[in-house]
């Protein structure tokens, strides 16, 4: 007996970095949905078997150049782009009713000035930014099932604004100053040659870079700000860790009322991510590992209190590849199309 055709056709755009990659070993097995395109101007014409040996048996497809015309038949389309790509075809895929998944950071801000400022360039449709919708599930799932453009967060702002969510939306941590230190594996750099991410320059070896200003810092304090109703100002500095996968962030805020004890934030936290199937409130006391995430789409979460002093510290802990991108990218597709949340994403992480 033949097997049940898939109920949804996707396509990708950019699939040969490690987000594309990602995407595609998410997608293959998932079970409502066919990759019908994948697209590289690079290197057109080449099995993505060829290049991604990981995926022999699970993929008959060959790289194409973008058009908008083949993607137009698709459900559904994912940008794993670098930044400025999608916003050039994203004009004609929306008056075409493509619905979109991107990746890159091209719509996650709402200010077209502000991205400029950060990006060097001029955004080139501003017109859609209101439009997009920011792809943190667990802040707006609502919006996400109904949109058209789905802008999939950066992996550093999920992790810290999933550490921050609660203490924000209960206003029971100042404002200003929040503190985010943060370290990521060399894969959040891309799927390119550059000589700090040469195996002799970043093992055996951590860094803080990016102190000065990261592009990242606008997309967290904007999501923030939306959490606490408030503008948030943020101290964010991100560090390069020695290892392929993951990123761990470590928060700082400063709590409004000193009675509020280390207990009372634990049950405020279990509750607000009680039906959130992909975070996970650890037990007090924990210290999450970024190997407890390594290859899954979960966040893990752990609250301290140290010497029971007015600082709450957030341990929160991602995949920087999945729940920090291709991961959290799927999730959103299931909920744009009406499928469950965990389709495709049952997967348990790696060990060791």
């Amino acid at each position: 007996m033949s097997a049940p055709a898939k109920a949804f056709r996707v396509g990708i755009v950019g699939g040969t970095g490690y987000t594309g990659v990602e995407l595609l070993r998410l997608l293959v097995n998932h079970p409502q949905v066919e990759i019908a395109a994948i697209t590289s101007r690079s290197e057109e014409g080449t099995r993505v078997d060829d290049m991604f040996p990981s995926l022999r048996g699970h993929l008959d497809l060959a790289f194409s150049v973008p058009d908008v015309k083949q993607l137009a038949q698709l459900d559904l389309v994912f940008f794993a782009t670098p930044h400025n790509v999608a916003m050039r075809m994203m004009p004609e895929l929306m008056a075409a009713g493509v619905r979109v998944v991107d990746l890159s950071a091209d719509f996650r801000l709402r200010d077209a000035q502000l991205w400029s400022q950060w990006y060097g360039e001029t955004h080139s449709c501003p017109e859609l930014l209101a439009q997009a919708v920011y792809g943190l599930p667990e802040r707006n799932r609502e919006a996400i099932a109904s949109a058209q453009l789905v802008a999939c967060p950066g992996c550093y702002p999920t992790a810290i604004q999933l550490g921050f969510l609660p203490l924000l939306e209960n206003n029971l941590v100042e404002n200003s100053p929040l503190i985010a230190s943060a370290g990521s594996g060399v894969s959040g750099a891309g799927r390119q040659a550059k000589v700090p991410m040469l195996l002799a320059e970043a093992s055996e070896s951590f860094k803080a870079y990016g102190a000065a200003g990261h592009r990242h810092l606008p997309e967290i304090e904007q999501g923030l700000s939306d959490m606490a109703a408030d503008p948030v100002s943020v101290t964010f500095v991100p560090h390069l860790v020695p290892m392929i996968r993951g990123i761990h962030a470590t928060l700082y805020g400063q709590l409004r009322d000193t009675s509020l004890s280390l207990e009372d934030m634990q049950a405020l936290y279990e509750e607000r991510f009680a039906d959130e199937p992909f975070v996970d409130v650890m037990p007090l006391g924990s210290h999450p590992e970024t190997r407890f995430v390594k290859g899954a789409n979960h966040c893990r979460i752990a609250l301290h209190r140290p010497q029971g002093r007015n600082t709450v510290v957030v341990l929160s802990v991602i995949d920087n590849l999945v729940k920090g991108a291709s991961g959290q990218a799927v999730q959103n597709m299931n909920i744009m199309l009406g499928l469950p949340e965990r389709a495709g994403l049952e997967g348990a992480a790696l060990l060791p």
